[in-house]
């Protein structure tokens, strides 16, 4: 098999798994915090998993991995607070409570996101000529009143997706800055940190490797990454069931890596979810009881860049720790979410095309500057 035809068969594969679990299923009972219904898109030669939302909701802090609105609604204001002096904290919620309230009612949560595998990071298949097309024209028959999404998108990986997708009148709107990790075997001979972090790793005792993950570790990872995700850093994270881990792991989609304590409970956890030559962790979680000299976070990451130096493939480790990720060899790239929607009422194309405008212009100048 040519190494295109393997992707593309890999890549149906996971398509499949995520089909078995999800498809006609609650979608609370996977993810506690996300209203949404997921579904199937071919575009003649793929399949594509995609989330379906009403956008019926008053659905208060729905997760952002497929809520536009919570994305930037009150995910941006969380991250506007954290970063903004604390004086300046009740007038951003005063206009992040303005903002939710604009984007509700302009109904931008009345969305189809196509490829959206519910995780922080969607990584895609290889480009086809006039596939997004394919895909549009299917999703505008099956859903005409909603907007159509393809999330995730960064002009170091994507380029022709989103070519395509400028090409037809698909608006750009950023999202986030997150960190691409390409030639790994330069970084380590280039990154003192990151070579610190391997050999680190390599001593640490009761090392846990995916094969070693058993029925009693399921719901200690979610408790893990509920320490990190939902209580330190946004209740608009996606929160991921003790259901949910233990499916996805047993489908292939999730492979985990960490370290337990000396009670042999997990202290740390990365769940990595990859193909096509690239990597990404969706599900990192450690006790941030634990003092902060034991280093879980870097642990965890060097567990991630062990499995990409010895595979050979790409990590987009998504936004967050840019500082540690820069340390590391990460190359910032602006991420983008695509969206269609000329067939949709005036009033959801203004919010979307202001949306787009006030992310360009003043998000983007941001995360570069403070190199978010």
């Amino acid at each position: 098999m040519n190494p295109g035809a393997r992707i593309d068969a890999e890549f149906a594969q996971r398509v499949e798994a995520f089909a078995r679990i999800h498809v006609g299923a609650d979608s609370r009972e996977l993810v506690a915090n996300l209203a949404t219904c997921a579904e199937l898109i071919d575009d003649g030669e793929r399949r594509y998993p995609v989330s379906v939302d009403d956008g019926d909701g008053d659905d208060v802090g729905n997760a952002w991995v497929c809520s536009p609105r919570a994305t930037y609604g009150d995910y941006a204001t969380e991250e506007a607070v954290r970063y903004a002096p604390p004086a300046a904290a009740p007038l951003l919620r005063a206009a992040g409570r303005g903002l939710d309230g604009w984007l509700r009612r302009a109904g931008v949560d009345r969305a189809v996101a196509i490829n959206n595998w519910w995780l922080s990071t969607n990584l895609y298949p290889r480009w086809r000529e006039r596939g997004v097309a394919r895909l549009l024209h299917g999703a505008l028959q099956r859903w005409p009143t909603h907007a159509v999404w393809l999330r995730s998108l960064n002009r170091r990986q994507h380029s022709y997706w989103l070519a395509e997708c400028e090409a037809l009148g698909f608006t750009l709107i950023p999202s986030r800055q997150v960190y691409l990790f390409g030639d790994l075997a330069e970084s380590v001979q280039r990154r003192h940190n990151l070579r610190v972090d391997l050999k680190l790793a390599s001593k640490q005792p009761r090392r846990v490797r995916d094969a070693d993950i058993g029925q009693g570790d399921y719901a200690r990872i979610a408790w893990l990454y509920q320490c990190l995700y939902m209580d330190k850093y946004s209740r608009c994270n996606p929160r991921y069931t003790e259901r949910f881990l233990r499916e996805w792991h047993r489908a292939g989609l999730l492979r985990f890596d960490g370290f337990r304590d000396e009670a042999g409970q997990l202290s740390c956890v990365a769940g990595v979810f990859g193909f096509g030559g690239t990597l990404t962790t969706p599900i990192v979680g450690y006790d941030t009881d634990q003092p902060q000299r034991l280093g879980l976070y870097r642990l965890l990451t060097a567990t991630t860049f062990e499995r990409a130096l010895a595979s050979g493939e790409a990590i987009n480790f998504s936004a967050g720790a840019a500082e540690f990720k820069r340390l590391r060899g990460g190359e910032p790239s602006i991420e983008y979410s695509a969206v269609y929607a000329r067939h949709l009422p005036r009033t959801t194309r203004r919010a979307l095309s202001t949306l787009s405008a006030i992310t360009r212009r003043i998000g983007v100048p941001i995360m570069r500057r403070y190199e978010l």
